[in-house]
């Protein structure tokens, strides 16, 4: 099993024991107890769960089961300020996608009226603009994830094998200290790499509460990353180690 599918297969059994041992946990995945404990280890430093002597306890899983309403109001002006920098990257004309997410749903409001074309599974990003004579709306087909309004599985990643975007504009759970981009969720991981081949350019809308931030799903490297758009008071050492990868930093 790939590290990150064991990952996400743990963080599963802990939410839904509360608590669980090195010894069951080796045993229901068949790997040694060695390797469940570096596994452990790690989702422990990314604050994915808490590490105890012989096991682990659930942690807090910042944005992963939260619905879409709840989000929103976290951290408010930080994301409108991000996404009042990443609509200044946008040229009329641009092909865009837009992942899930409330900053992205942000930079959609202020795409309106402008001659621009939207490529997303993002219902809320949908809400924004479905009246908007201005702009071309193209919405990826998939399940429902409604708690998060948004559009999932292998009828949205088919689509997205269709899709050539100048940039996408992408969300995440958190940016490791090395520059790692991580998720929480483990079926917008392979949505979000799917956009990432899709566009010429990668854009991160990430805030600065994000810096370092949390999830055990890794969705790229920083290599992968052009630009990330971000607030003052991002932890200084990880964009250090963004920009060295060659991502452009813009702060708010």
């Amino acid at each position: 099993m790939l590290q990150r599918l064991r990952h996400a297969e743990i963080m599963r059994r802990v939410r839904f024991s509360g608590a669980t041992s090195v010894r069951d946990l080796a045993s229901q995945l068949g790997v040694s107890p060695s390797t469940i404990r570096r596994d452990l280890e790690v989702l422990d430093r990314d604050g994915t769960l808490r590490r105890v002597r012989g096991g682990a306890l659930a942690g807090v899983d910042a944005d992963a089961d939260r619905p879409f309403a709840a989000v929103e109001v976290v951290d408010e002006q930080d994301k409108e300020t991000v996404a009042a920098r990443a609509a200044q990257l946008v040229a009329d004309g641009d092909v865009i996608l837009l992942d899930i997410g409330t900053t992205t749903m942000r930079l959609a409001r202020r795409l309106r009226g402008r001659r621009v074309t939207v490529v997303t599974s993002s219902l809320a990003v949908l809400d924004v603009l479905r009246t908007d004579p201005a702009v071309e709306l193209l919405l990826l087909g998939g399940m429902l994830r409604r708690t998060y309004h948004s559009l999932i599985g292998v009828l949205t990643e088919a689509a997205l094998s269709q899709v050539v975007a100048d940039r996408v504009f992408l969300g995440a759970s958190g940016v490791r200290p090395d520059g790692q981009l991580v998720d929480t969720t483990l079926a917008e991981v392979p949505l979000k790499r799917a956009m990432i081949s899709a566009a010429r350019q990668v854009v991160l809308l990430v805030d600065r509460h994000k810096f370092p931030g949390t999830g055990a799903l890794r969705v790229c490297g920083p290599e992968d990353i052009d630009v990330i758009v971000t607030n003052e008071g991002a932890d200084a050492a990880t964009l250090r180690n963004c920009a060295a990868a060659g991502a452009e930093v813009l702060l708010t």
